[in-house]
């Protein structure tokens, strides 16, 4: 039975599953990564300690998450060199997350050279985006000479959740219109029709959009030019701001949901705040993806905040029973994958855990042709 090693390098950690067939035979994360007294110096330190472990015998593939493909790379690809030079060329897009992918590529690639390496983007997924949602409203020239569109995020996610929903339901995958929600430290919300993205919250960047624990989310774009002009910030001061003191970090002091949930019900009105900005965006953003898909199936959360934070899919679709989105009490205080919405619901509404990494291996399977 063939393996596939998937390698999944963010911007401090290196997680890792080596699966045979659906069966996981490995796995495990690498942390804090380049950290004084922590773990490896740098991402390639960190991929070698992982490929010394494990047994690679019979390996058909290693898949690797990359976050920003742009509107190059619309599907996974096997990696050669033009591919790694043109994911080089758009690490002004995602500065964080391309090097770090990058660098796990290189190191696998020269480890293992007689297998074959397969890209899997997150934004790929968003590639179906119609173009009245991908443009933003400015000037046109200026736009495409710096690749300024909306290009989404968390697409392996999206894609996983949207298709375990249509499962769920017991429907062909292409039939189903889902609303997905990935609600973790990132969040981003996702139109889902008949396993097309044609909406998702996230847009040139991962700031946009839903409030997230360190980031903003949607803004006017006058206060960047507020706090420059008024409040002296330096441009790489307000990208700090937005991304890294914003969001409920910003908001409550904390950026983990579970403390803001916490120091909620101790009565504290800054954590009050924050989880009613947080929830508020939610709603804003399925009542808009209602409208555009027309028909909704279901709507479903996932990731950390998604899958365990009872209070905030409640709060999050309060307010919504006349499109016929209602969250039952007793099921939404459950565990697993499963239907929290009341028996008879117009539409669905459902808690799938993601599993980005089994994606990127059915992704890097369908590439290779790898059976098993």
């Amino acid at each position: 039975m063939s393996k596939v090693l998937v390698l999944n390098c963010g911007s401090s950690s290196v997680k890792y599953r080596l699966y045979e067939g659906e069966r996981i035979a490995d796995k495990g994360t690498v942390e804090r990564i380049g950290e004084p007294g922590g773990g490896p110096a740098d991402h390639a330190g960190a991929v070698r300690q992982i490929l010394t472990g494990l047994d690679l015998t019979g390996l058909a593939a290693v898949g690797h998450r990359v976050v920003h493909g742009g509107r190059r790379f619309t599907s996974p690809v096997l990696v050669d060199d033009a591919v790694l030079a043109a994911i080089t060329d758009l690490v002004p897009l995602a500065p964080l997350h391309n090097p770090a992918n990058l660098a796990g590529i290189a190191v696998a690639r020269d480890a293992l050279p007689e297998v074959p390496q397969v890209a899997v983007f997150d934004t790929a997924f968003h590639h179906t985006l119609p173009d009245s949602v991908a443009t933003y409203a400015i000037d046109r020239d200026v736009a495409q000479r710096w690749g300024i569109r909306r290009y989404g995020f968390h697409g392996t996610s999206h894609a996983y959740v949207s298709r375990r929903t249509a499962e769920l339901l017991g429907r062909p995958y292409a039939e189903v219109n889902t609303i997905t929600l990935h609600l973790g430290n990132g969040a981003s919300a996702c139109a889902v029709a008949a396993g097309r993205s044609i909406a998702t919250s996230m847009g040139m960047s991962p700031l946009e959009g839903l409030v997230m624990g360190t980031r903003s989310g949607d803004l006017d774009p006058t206060v960047v030019f507020h706090l420059r002009r008024e409040g002296g910030l330096g441009v790489d001061e307000i990208d700090d701001l937005l991304n890294h003191r914003s969001g409920l970090l910003g908001l409550a002091g904390a950026n983990d949901m579970r403390e803001v949930l916490a120091r909620r019900e101790a009565g504290d009105e800054a954590a009050a705040l924050a989880f009613d900005v947080y929830c508020r965006r939610i709603t804003g953003y399925v009542g808009a993806y209602y409208a555009l898909l027309g028909r909704v199936d279901a709507v479903t959360f996932t990731a950390g905040v998604g899958e365990h934070a009872a209070p905030v899919r409640a709060a999050a679709l309060a307010g919504l029973g006349r499109l016929g989105i209602t969250v039952d009490p007793d099921r939404n205080a459950g565990s697993g994958d499963r239907f929290i919405s009341p028996d008879g619901a117009e539409v669905a509404v459902c808690v799938v855990g993601t599993d980005e990494e089994r994606e990127i291996a059915r992704a890097a399977r369908a590439v290779v042709g790898a059976t098993g």
